[in-house]
């Protein structure tokens, strides 16, 4: 009876928003290398794949830069913890100059528990969840600071203000373009990776990653490749990326673009570059958060159990939280709270 009333409450939840849109399924074949394929579509976009699994490290590179600039918060943004907005240009060149730019917030630690220099210090980076605003995650990010824990928080490829005219919601990077979607959740890991680097070059040497949903995924790719991090907290978990799009709510309208065109194994299989199960032993030395909803029709329960059940069988070291709530619901009060308590807690023990 619980579980019935938490799944209609997120049905409801997830009915608010009357902008998603059903795209054309499409390969994405401009989005990646020729390399002198010749084949079948699903067949190149698969070579492809097999070429990126290879090396991952060399396809989430990203080269350093010293193009950052950092614009003071106005007074008012101040006053609430806020010290100024960091841009700086993405590691990957996309077809739309507004999401080249990225763009993060930063939250310093409270000058009252600040640790003596930004060496003893901890910092984070801030994953949101997909479709965020640009306000998603900043009172996270302003709990954080005030308990000693600087956060940056980044905005994702396609959201706010990286987003181009034509999109009203952040489409472009989960979508039923197969190797667009990969193409820009890569840019979400390059970029992060960037915005770790400007940390360090802060000062700070513990640091850390949370990610929330689409963020979640995103922060453990970066983890997995970005050997500064030494602590993720990650938000709504899944180990694969197809699964979570084929079987979420809130990915209905990116199933319906792509029935039809490809199987869920297919999907599974060209989107392994983006998908945390493909990492899992490349973050045996990262203290690792796992929490999950046990009513999320998003991101389905069942999912996240086989994700904590991976990690304890390669013993990786993690926690696990279970959230009495769904998807949605968790961003409702109290669940808000009870969620950003556990990550908090998580974080001010292990970073």
């Amino acid at each position: 009876m619980i579980a019935s009333l938490f799944h209609a409450w997120e049905r409801r939840l997830a009915s608010v928003p009357t902008n998603r849109v059903v795209r054309p399924f499409e390969w994405g074949l401009d989005w990646i290398t020729t390399n002198g394929h010749t084949s079948e579509p699903l067949e190149h976009v698969r070579e492809w794949v097999d070429e990126v699994m290879r090396d991952t490290s060399a396809f989430f590179d990203a080269p350093p830069t010293r193009d950052y600039v950092f614009e003071p918060a106005s007074r008012e943004r101040r006053r609430h913890g806020e010290a100024g907005t960091l841009r700086f240009p993405s590691a990957l060149t996309t077809p739309h100059a507004e999401n080249n730019t990225v763009r993060a917030r930063w939250f310093p630690p409270s000058p009252r528990l600040r640790r003596t220099s930004p060496e003893t210090g901890r910092a984070l980076l801030v994953l949101p969840q997909w479709n965020a605003d640009a306000e998603g995650h900043v009172a996270l990010a302003r709990v954080l600071a005030r308990v000693g824990i600087g956060a940056l928080r980044m905005s994702l490829p396609y959201h706010d203000a990286r987003m181009p005219p034509e999109l009203t919601r952040a489409d472009y990077i989960v979508s039923s373009n197969v190797a667009r979607t990969v193409q820009v959740c890569r840019q979400a890991v390059v970029d992060a990776r960037r915005a770790i680097a400007w940390l360090a070059l802060q000062g700070y040497e513990r640091i850390g990653i949370l990610g929330t949903s689409l963020g979640s995924c995103l922060a453990m790719l970066t983890a997995a490749h970005e050997p500064r991090i030494r602590t993720q907290a990650l938000n709504h978990v899944s180990p694969w990326f197809a699964d979570v799009v084929w079987r979420g709510l809130s990915t209905q309208h990116v199933r319906a673009g792509l029935d039809g065109h490809i199987d869920l194994n297919q999907l599974r299989d060209v989107w392994r570059p983006i998908s945390p199960f493909s990492y899992l032993d490349r973050v045996r030395s990262v203290r690792t958060l796992l929490v999950y909803a046990r009513y999320d029709l998003s991101f389905p329960a069942d999912l996240s159990r086989r994700l904590v059940e991976e990690f304890r069988r390669r013993e990786l070291p993690y926690e696990v939280t279970v959230l009495p709530c769904g998807h949605y619901s968790t961003g409702t009060a109290p669940f808000k709270f009870v969620d950003g308590w556990v990550l908090t807690r998580f974080l001010m023990k292990n970073l």
